[in-house]
């Protein structure tokens, strides 16, 4: 037998080819007859289209056709709601008609033989509007409450108005977090191609089924029909889990020229087409005794939506049971704005709603003149007081205590401004991290070769959390193989379906359904062998075992509350003069049950906990409020975070945490909850380094001077 992989720190299996160049992106498929595509988009945010002149565009070199709402075809659009799609409102039909609703919207589609083509074409396509007013400012938009029952929205216990009056310690405060757009490093991409009524498309995603399901729908063809492949995904954090506009436009350009066709978006573009986090603004108010025990909670926000979907995400989801209090009301609106549909970047709802109330949270320990940690410590319930559960497992405490210890809390000096490095101030701050456990159905095969070696397959994605891997590790380890004997297949909807790769669920939904499929097929063959391990029972047989699983979760969540927990300590330096931060040290502590990859699991929490520096300091759409363009939409001026901009020190902990409640591999997830609580735990120790406390993010050095 060999040793277990599970828990195993191992690099990863397509590691070799993404450094070569040999893993293929969806823009990098070779299709005979490949055509491109370029889109015409719209450079007002509501109004109708009064005149579209395509004459000078249709007589430019190459160009194969012009598609416009006068001509296009009529596209089914039948109802089809994937886990990604808002709710409520109906999603955009592209070149359907003349109406305009968001700056950016596809209003028009060049096909020609070369990209230089196409983009040249687009340009000289000629349009003029008949403008109507526009919202495109949250200030200006009065916030409702989301469509459905009031209590989905508006959600209280106990009495929290009578008991924050009553409290002996207040906080009241309002905190901003602006727009913030994914920036993956791999651009957009889709490559249509027909035969007859089928449909093949080559596309950047993190759902393969949800795409061919959407696109069946749009076109009014059987999803059967449709077959999307996308073994390697560039980056997405959460932008690829919807299927976007762009891709029926490429599978209608595809229809139009009677060609494949390529359509890439440019970096510009994906700030109008692919969605982002939404610009939200919250009022936390918490009440507390004089020894710390909180008394009320009150904590609302509203968050920008389209005028056409509405798109609501977990923003207060985490105040209701991170810390114990008896009085506690949420209330969550939107404001329908004339801008394309938000959707969800990594933790999202947690990460933004976190940052209020753990900022909040801070606020209050000052007030009381109590540790920041303390002040959690003498809060921290044991059950789920909002849905009056336990907890499947919660190690906050151990998080605390792990994280504060080898950060050196204890030597802080809690007075602001009072550590400083030379001409620096140094600020130490914290905050909690929680996220929720996903488990959704999921299916694999385990296919049992007579040489020994295994292939393995599921339809899930792999954006980069390191899929191929630990899927690998968890087929080899249930099998008894070495792991260079195991082949991992994903990225294709002839797959056993899995489901979306996001909410931090893969590997407890398809990881579980390897390791059943694994566990059936060795079972299977060990006892038709007669033999005790799997490289012997297999040449016995001389034949292919293959075994096909399912996996879904069963009544655990009616039982258990059942979330990941953390804890961040963050250093910062603070340029008294130039108002410049600099994160100098993060420390890291989650409870997140079973860790397959500790390698792998360090670099998911260290991309987390850069994406933060950047959610604190950096990230900032700039929309312009008479036509909601964005300003910025670039890497030139939209700032993510650098090497440079990376702490030296960045400690990670894994607290060991067994849960036999979650799913079968007792796995919590990690993609997210690395994100949540650095925030405003890099808030919180500015505010310590420099007595000033920001509530508006990013962080930048205006706001400090």
């Amino acid at each position: 037998m060999t040793a277990a992989l599970i828990g195993k720190s191992v690099s990863r299996v397509d590691g070799r080819l993404k450094v070569t160049g040999a893993a293929t992106y969806a823009a990098e498929f070779e299709v005979p007859n490949l055509a491109h595509a370029a889109v015409v988009r719209s450079i007002v945010a509501n109004g109708r289209i009064a005149s579209i002149d395509t004459a000078e565009a249709e007589r430019a070199p190459g160009v194969i056709a012009v598609v416009t709402h006068s001509n296009a075809l009529r596209l089914a659009y039948q109802p089809h709601k994937g886990l990604p799609d808002a709710a409520v409102g109906e999603r955009l039909h592209v070149l359907q008609d003349d109406r305009v609703t968001h700056q950016g919207q596809p209003i028009a589609l060049v096909v020609a033989e070369t990209l230089e083509q196409a983009v040249y074409a687009a340009e000289v396509v000629r349009v003029t509007y008949r403008h109507e007013a526009a919202s495109t400012d949250m200030e200006s938009v009065d916030p409702v409450l989301p469509t459905g029952k009031p209590a989905e929205w508006e959600i209280r216990r106990g009495e929290p108005d009578s008991a924050f009056e009553q409290a002996e310690f207040r906080v009241d405060q309002t905190y901003v977090i602006p727009r913030e757009n994914h920036n993956p490093i791999e651009m957009f991409a889709t490559i249509a191609s027909w035969q007859g009524d089928s449909l093949t498309l080559w596309d950047k995603t993190q759902w393969v089924h949800n795409v061919a399901e959407e696109i069946a729908a749009v076109f009014g063809i059987a999803a059967e029909n449709v077959r999307v492949i996308s073994p390697f995904v560039g980056g997405a954090f959460g932008s690829a889990l919807r299927c976007w506009p762009h891709v029926t436009l490429a599978a209608l350009g595809a229809r139009v020229a009677g060609r494949p066709v390529k359509l890439v978006l440019s970096r510009r573009e994906m700030y109008y087409g692919v969605g982002y986090r939404p610009h939200t603004v919250q009022r936390a108010a918490l009440g507390a005794s004089r020894d710390g025990q909180l008394q009320a909670i009150r904590h609302e926000g509203h968050q920008e939506t389209s005028t056409y979907e509405e798109f609501t995400e977990a923003l207060l989801s985490a105040t209701r049971f991170l810390h114990s209090c008896p009085n506690v009301h949420t209330r969550h609106r939107i404001a329908p704005m004339n801008v394309h549909t938000p959707t969800y970047m990594r933790a999202p709802g947690e990460a933004s709603g976190m940052y209020a109330l753990e900022s909040a949270m801070d606020e209050l320990a000052v007030a009381l003149n109590m540790d920041p940690v303390e002040l959690r410590l003498r809060n921290e319930p044991d059950r789920d007081e909002f849905k009056d559960l336990p907890f499947s497992s919660r190690s906050t405490r151990e998080c605390y205590r792990a994280a504060a210890e080898r950060f050196g809390w204890a030597q802080r000096n809690a007075a602001p401004r009072s550590m400083r490095d030379g001409r620096s101030l140094i600020g130490w701050g914290m905050a909690s991290a929680t996220y929720p456990m996903n488990y959704a159905p999921a299916s694999a095969m385990a296919r049992l070769l007579p040489d020994g070696t295994a292939e393995v397959m599921s339809a899930a994605s792999d954006m980069g959390p390191g899929t191929w891997t630990s899927m690998t590790q968890v087929a080899a380890d249930t099998l008894g193989l070495p792991i260079e004997r195991v082949k991992f297949t994903l990225g294709d909807t002839r797959l056993p379906r899995a489901p979306i790769h996001g909410g931090s669920m893969t590997m407890a939904s398809v990881g579980s359904a390897v390791q059943a499929a694994c566990r059936k097929a060795r079972d299977d063959a060990l006892a038709r062998a007669g033999a005790n391990e799997i490289e012997e029972a297999m040449k016995r047989l001389g034949q292919v075992i293959e075994a096909t699983a399912d996996v879904a979760p069963g009544d655990e969540t009616k039982r258990f509350s059942m979330h990941a927990f953390g804890a961040v300590f963050v250093e910062v330096a603070v340029d008294p003069d130039l108002g410049e931060t600099r994160v100098r040290r993060m420390v890291g502590a989650y409870g997140a049950g079973r860790v397959v990859n500790p390698k792998i699991a360090r670099s998911q929490c260290i991309g987390g906990m850069i994406g933060g520096i950047g959610m604190a300091l950096m990230e900032h759409s700039v929309v312009d409020p008479r036509n909601g363009r964005v300003t910025n939409a670039n890497l030139a001026e939209y700032a993510v975070p650098v090497h440079a901009d990376a702490p030296p020190v960045m400690d990670v902990i894994f607290v060991d945490e067994h849960d036999p409640h979650v799913n079968p591999l007792g796995v919590k997830g990690l993609g997210e909850i690395a994100l949540v609580g650095v925030a405003p735990a890099i808030a919180n120790a500015i505010f310590h380094a420099t007595g000033k406390r920001v509530r508006e993010l990013p962080i930048t050095p205006d706001k400090l001077l």
